[in-house]
């Protein structure tokens, strides 16, 4: 175990406490694993290793096991750790404070080691009493219980072979289908439905679902210590803690090293735009508004009731910069999905006239998170080039995916709302009308290569009323999953990454419910079974193909060869890599109505095959139009010298290669 040999000198004044507090102070040394340096980048907002620092470490103090805590309270004038080890004696274990105006609390206390739950006393200058959890606790105790619990991330990582490769896997120009999960309610015991289930429950079948798949990574919504479940864990009162309700920081690392191991990459949402107002987090921890804002127009988001963290003081940069590099280093996971960036980028967000703050400028920008969001970026992509950072932002705020040496945020990519939005409008209409709305569908486009875009059909689309994907659809049976089918053919071979929530991947017909597993017993039915072969086996071409992934952010990957066709509503379009012979042709058939010997336009002279359809019965559809090889004829058609003649069965999509 690590020895500290930092003395700091204790306090000299005992500060005056209320008259309940017993005050014993039972030996506590005033040992430190602050140095100098470490108290100026935190004060400068330029440490991105807190949790190096502060919380509870065990460690050796001459030859005595025991933990040394830290914690930052500058409005505070006493501090003391309370637990099952004192009795939670308010008076027995108090924290010295240190010296050089850093507002730090800390202290060794011998024979208290892993497993240990605690809290922080905690006197205001006000005189105000109050308990705390550890905001750098790297575990809590389970809900409705609210101590923190000392504990450690040692694990034995084997999953070594996969961070020496994943930049490959991670790079801009590599094909990334994601599948979005929520742990707590991906699979439940049918004999315990109420019951939620551990990690090592079934992280086997996880992974092998995964694979089974052919997504190249998940990504987990937030698996930080949460206390409130219809929050779906977006309301974090433990930011360096993954959940109890999972299982242990181990039993999640295990999970992540599994799929490591399968060759499945990792991403983690996480929440800097907001926090609880839990009595036992981060609100008013030391009596003073620490963490957010004092002011309600810069501090509180009434949208979803919740603090905003004041990104202008430097101990919260710190804190936020820190508790990003802390899952890519302690946990191994491949990025970092940063969660409501539209929130935290305008100060106007979901407010009326009057109640926000303008800029020093007099705008509407949140500078101070602009340059968290810059300062976030660089370090991440500096320290861990083999990541991706990606923004879940919906308005039309420029550079979100551009370097920030060219001005922009500097996130790798960019959820595309724009494309989801257009999409899902489009798909559910009745496939009568959708002659209207062509320019509708085509439109992502016209800005579709002003980021780097994300293809998101996330949780936040089969929630709240919306229904599922497949319900969405129009139409009798075979036509919903028809059409679901033709839009993940659209999905897959449009320009950008893919991102698909649990239960798409095998047509759920019912919402999503947090508090229930997903409807797995659907699958012995061909409808389901079928659109789980057919995510498979897209996944598969678009991993096989280049063209689908090489220039997935630039245009010239990218030509819409025919959107005119507004009568028999099919649009055709081709994707480009880096060679001319890994060209392929899209043709999307929105109607039920079979077209055969439809003649479409391609780029060039030679031999094109059918590599895909999705009417095939594979999928539960109907087979009867598949297409062969056909020898491009000189005839010129929709732009082009060259065309060829194929059948596009009823709402289906085609996709051929060029040879």
């Amino acid at each position: 175990m690590a020895k500290s040999n930092t003395k700091p000198q204790p306090q000299e004044i005992i500060p005056e406490v209320s008259a309940e507090i017993p005050v014993t102070f039972k030996p506590v040394e005033p040992i430190s694993r602050f140095t100098e340096f470490d108290i100026h980048l935190f004060a400068s907002g330029k440490h991105f290793k807190l949790y190096e620092k502060f919380g509870s470490h065990v460690m050796e103090h001459e030859g005595v096991t025991g933990t040394y805590f830290a914690v930052w309270a500058p409005n505070a004038r006493y501090v003391s750790v309370i637990g099952n080890f004192n009795y939670w004696d308010r008076g027995t274990h108090r924290l010295y404070v240190r010296l050089d105006s850093s507002g730090i609390w800390e202290g060794w206390i011998p024979n208290v080691g892993n497993g240990e739950v605690y809290k922080y006393f905690i006197v205001a200058n006000s005189g105000e009493e109050m308990e705390k959890g550890d905001p750098y606790a790297l575990r809590w105790e389970e809900p409705p219980s609210t101590a923190s619990v000392v504990w450690d991330t040692w694990y034995e990582w084997k999953d070594y072979q996969w961070l020496e490769e994943r930049g490959e896997k991670n790079k801009l120009n590599a094909p990334m289908s994601v599948y979005e999960v929520h742990l707590g309610s991906w699979l439940r015991d049918p004999n315990e439905p109420d019951r939620r289930l551990r990690i090592p429950e079934f992280a086997d079948r996880l992974v092998e679902h995964v694979k089974e798949c052919g997504f190249t990574h998940v990504e987990f919504m937030p698996i930080m210590q949460h206390p409130y479940e219809p929050s779906w864990g977006y309301q974090i009162t433990g930011y360096y803690a993954a959940n109890t309700k999972y299982g242990s920081p181990q039993e999640i690392m295990m999970l992540i090293e599994k799929l490591h191991q399968n060759g499945i990459g990792v991403l983690l949402d996480w929440v800097p735009s907001h926090f609880p107002g839990d009595l036992t987090g981060l609100y008013r921890f030391d009596g003073s508004h620490l963490y957010e804002h004092a002011d309600p127009r810069q501090g509180y988001h009434p949208d979803w009731k919740s603090y905003i963290f004041n990104y202008g003081r430097n101990e919260i940069r710190s804190f936020l910069l820190s508790n990003a590099i802390f899952w890519l280093d302690r946990y191994h996971v491949d990025g970092l999905r940063v969660d409501a960036v539209a929130s935290m980028l305008y100060l106007d967000y979901s407010r009326n006239a009057g109640e926000w703050i303008p800029n020093v400028f007099g705008g509407r920008e949140n500078l101070e998170a602009i340059s968290l969001f810059k300062e976030l970026n660089t370090i991440i992509y500096r320290e861990y080039p083999d990541t991706q950072t990606i923004a879940e932002e919906s308005t039309a705020f420029p550079g979100v995916s551009r370097p920030t040496y060219t001005g922009g945020l500097g996130f790798g990519m960019k959820w595309m709302m724009g494309w989801m939005n257009d999409t899902l409008k489009y798909f559910e209409k009745d496939p009568a009308y959708r002659k209207y709305h062509q320019d509708q569908f085509t439109f992502s486009t016209v800005y579709g290569f002003t980021e780097n875009f994300m293809l998101p059909l996330s949780h936040d689309e089969v929630v709240y009323g919306k229904k599922a994907l497949v319900s969405k659809m129009p139409g009798d049976e075979w036509q919903r999953f028809a059409n679901l089918r033709l839009l993940y053919t659209y999905m897959f071979t449009h320009s950008g990454t893919k991102l698909i929530f649990m239960g798409g991947e095998f047509g759920q017909t019912s919402e999503w419910n947090f508090t229930q597993s997903l409807d797995w017993h659907l699958l012995q039915y061909a409808p389901h079974q079928g659109m789980k072969n057919l995510i498979s086996e897209i996944n598969a071409l678009y991993k096989k193909e280049p063209a689908l992934y090489e220039k997935s952010f630039t245009a010239d990957g990218f030509e819409w060869i025919d959107t005119q066709d507004k009568e028999n509503t099919v649009v055709v379009y081709s994707r480009k890599g880096n060679s001319p012979k890994e060209t392929l042709v899209i043709a999307l058939n929105m109607t039920p109505i079979p077209r055969t010997n439809y003649r479409v336009g391609v780029p060039m002279q030679g031999m094109y095959t059918e590599i895909f359809n999705s009417d095939s019965v594979r999928f539960w559809g109907t087979g009867q139009y598949e297409n062969g090889t056909y020898m491009a004829e000189e005839i010129a058609w929709q732009g082009k010298a060259y065309s060829i003649g194929i059948n596009i069965p009823p709402l289906s999509g085609v996709v051929f290669k060029v040879w």
